[in-house]
């Protein structure tokens, strides 16, 4: 009964629309993880940049202008949540774990309080309109998700940059022997994770037209985290590809989507995505 409608066109176009979201967030931390880190802080930092792009565009009016303004300072933003977790965990040499935990703890309450526990709701009929855009018959998301993936195979598979965040993850000690500055590449790795953060957050807030101080962005680190993984990024470091992880979010979202379509209660669907996260990691230490 689900394979007719799974198949699809419509469905199939649905699943990769709605991977989108996730997918960009697990291409940044998949350059986290490589260096030999974890960010469990993009599922809150999502909602708190999705409502600061809104409170912004209101406060800026309509029109294309303000909206790219609001969009700038949104990346804006993000680029100095990265730092500062980026920083945290190399010069203040907290563990990744506890400094984005904390993060995460952070980020959520901000936008709790400030929204009251309510909602973020979208004025600027520019800002909450290019989140539903088509393009060639492909909605926005889904060409930013395929474009952002490319670009970062590039940064990570073609350039020296790509080649030293690999060294940092393999081997620590010997990357400082090579000269190669261990905690500006990690630092970097973050500032790339939360750009990532605000493009999906600009994306989703805009289909949206408005954020959800307690529910959006909820479960993202867990899905980004899976996606990376399933697509062969190793926890410990040193190895990962962006294709892999485009195509293990690709995988998620089947997952997810056939869980829906199989009436899976929602506090079972954690579960499952639990223990895919277990058998991939599984399956890797099986592998060395």
């Amino acid at each position: 009964m689900v394979t007719p409608a799974f198949l699809k066109p419509r469905n199939i176009l649905n699943i990769f629309w709605q991977t989108s979201y996730v997918g960009i967030i697990a291409i940044g931390i998949t350059f986290v993880m490589i260096a030999g880190g974890i960010d469990l802080s993009v599922g809150s930092m999502l909602a708190l940049l999705g409502a600061f792009a809104i409170t912004t565009s209101n406060k800026l009016g309509n029109g294309v202008g303000p909206t790219l303004v609001s969009i700038l300072l949104t990346y804006a933003l993000a680029s100095l949540l990265g730092l500062g977790m980026g920083l945290l965990t190399t010069k203040g040499k907290i563990p990744a774990f506890i400094t984005t935990l904390g993060g995460m703890a952070i980020y959520r309450s901000l936008v709790l309080n400030f929204a009251n526990g309510g909602v973020y709701m979208s004025f600027s009929r520019t800002f909450s309109s290019f989140g539903m855009k088509f393009i060639a018959g492909l909605p926005l998301p889904m060409i930013v998700f395929i474009v952002y993936a490319v670009l970062a195979y590039i940064v990570l598979d073609k350039t020296r940059f790509g080649r030293y965040v690999y060294a940092v993850g393999a081997n620590e000690t010997a990357a400082v022997y090579s000269a190669i500055k261990v905690d500006l590449i990690r630092t970097i790795t973050y500032v790339i994770s939360g750009v990532s953060v605000a493009t999906s957050a600009i994306l989703l807030s805009s289909m949206m037209a408005s954020v959800s101080s307690s529910s959006t962005g909820s479960g993202f680190e867990l899905d980004a985290i899976a996606a990376a993984v399933i697509g062969g990024t190793s926890l410990s470091g040193g190895k990962g590809t962006i294709f892999g992880t485009f195509f293990g979010a690709l995988i998620l979202g089947v997952v997810n989507n056939m869980l829906v379509m199989l009436n899976v209660a929602v506090y079972l669907q954690g579960m499952v995505k639990g223990l895919i996260i277990i058998a991939a990691v599984l399956l890797q230490s099986l592998k060395k």
